[in-house]
Formats: C-alpha cells, structure tokens, sequence
C-alpha cells in the first residue's frame, strides 16, 4: 500500500489547484461548504464535480446532471476494462472498493506497475487513497480559502495536470504500436473536440486507438 501511495503522490501535484478552484466555485454557485466538500467525498470525479456545479448554477435538474456526469467518466469502463483481468477471483466489495477510488492519475500509476511488475491490490488501495485524501483536502482548503483566491488556475497551474500525464506516457512510447496509438488518440480527440459538442471526443479518441491498437497488433500477429 505504501509503495502506491509513494508513486503517486508526485503526481498529485497536478491535482491540488484543481481541487482548491473546485472548493471555490462552489461556493460562488451557492452550496454550501458541507455540501461541496461532500461530493468530493461521495462522487470524487473532478470534471464531473466541476461540470455539476456550472449545471447547478444554471438551474438544471438533478437527472440531467447525472446523466451528463455519465458521459465524462465514460472513460472509466476502457480502464476498468484494462484492469479486469488482473482482479479476477477478488470479491465483489473488493473490486467495488477498489473501483470507486480508481481516476486518471491513479489507473495510470496501477497499470504500469502491473505490467511493469505485476499487480497487486494493495498498491492500487493505496494508489487510490493517495488520490483520495489528496483530492479531498484540496477541496477543504479550497473552500476555507473561499473568497481570498478567486482563480488559482490563472497561475498557470492548470498546466501541471496535463504535464504529468506526458511524463507517464512519453516513456511508454516504445514501438510503433505504442505511437501509433497515441498519434492517433491524439489526433481524434482534437478533431472531435473541435467538431463534436460536449466531451464525447474523450470516448471517441479512446475508442478509435483500441481499434488501431487492436489492428496494428493482429498485422505483427499475422507475420510472426
């Protein structure tokens, strides 16, 4: 548990002004501080949390909000996909629990110690605990700060998120396959933000580079 907790938490640097922006503008959209730093505790699911709270403000109702909270975290069943087969024969709790607490920084820091060295529930528990408290305290503060930091992502630290993201894919980039995959993601996630309203370019990008992914790898099949 230890070692997950320790290979994420420098990732978790990425995630602390995004948690305190979220504490306050929650604020700013009328909740309340125990009902702000609730949903970090029940839904924990940052761009969900954020798109909620623009809804919240604009009047919309509770199962329009749920459905479109559906639509971001899509993404979360190609990860879980991906982790499936190393939890077989654990229980169903287990895999809920380990589940609710698995995001972006967290999956990406379990998958690679699981193909780099084999997986291990612990390492994801305390991956995702790391994530956790992380993304709850940030919340906190965010919202004891309130109104003292109106916007600390005009610092410029909205850039962090997607900085360590890259240092954990650039180093996997390791065939063509791995680029090709990733060239091609990169590719449909421009085009159909651009051309698809919404976040349906996350699904889409990730949906077109496990077919690629998927084609590339049965063509080196085929010649082997």
């Amino acid at each position: 548990m230890l070692a997950g907790m320790r290979d994420t938490v420098p990732l978790m640097f990425g995630v602390l002004p995004f948690g305190l922006a979220y504490g306050i503008f929650g604020q700013t959209v009328g909740l309340t501080p125990g009902e702000i730093i609730s949903m970090s505790l029940l839904v924990f699911a940052g761009a969900a949390q954020f798109i909620s709270l623009t809804m919240f403000a604009e009047g919309a109702g509770l199962l329009m909000i749920s459905f479109t909270a559906l639509l971001i975290n899509l993404r979360h069943l190609l990860m879980g996909a991906s982790l499936a087969p190393y939890m077989t024969g654990m229980s169903l709790t287990q895999k809920a629990l380990l589940t609710f607490g698995m995001a972006d920084e967290t999956y990406a820091v379990t998958i690679s110690r699981a193909q780099a060295a084999g997986y291990h529930p612990s390492y994801q528990l305390g991956s995702n605990l790391a994530g956790y408290i992380t993304w709850f305290t940030s919340t906190v503060l965010g919202v004891y700060l309130g109104g003292k930091i109106h916007d600390p992502l005009s610092w410029g630290l909205d850039f962090a998120m997607p900085a360590t993201f890259l240092a954990l894919l650039i180093p996997r980039l390791q065939d063509k396959v791995s680029l090709a995959v990733c060239l091609t993601a990169a590719g449909v996630s421009v085009w159909a933000a651009v051309a698809i309203p919404g976040k349906w370019y996350i699904i889409i990008a990730c949906l077109v580079a496990v077919l690629v992914g998927g084609l590339f790898e049965r063509g080196e099949s085929g010649e082997n």
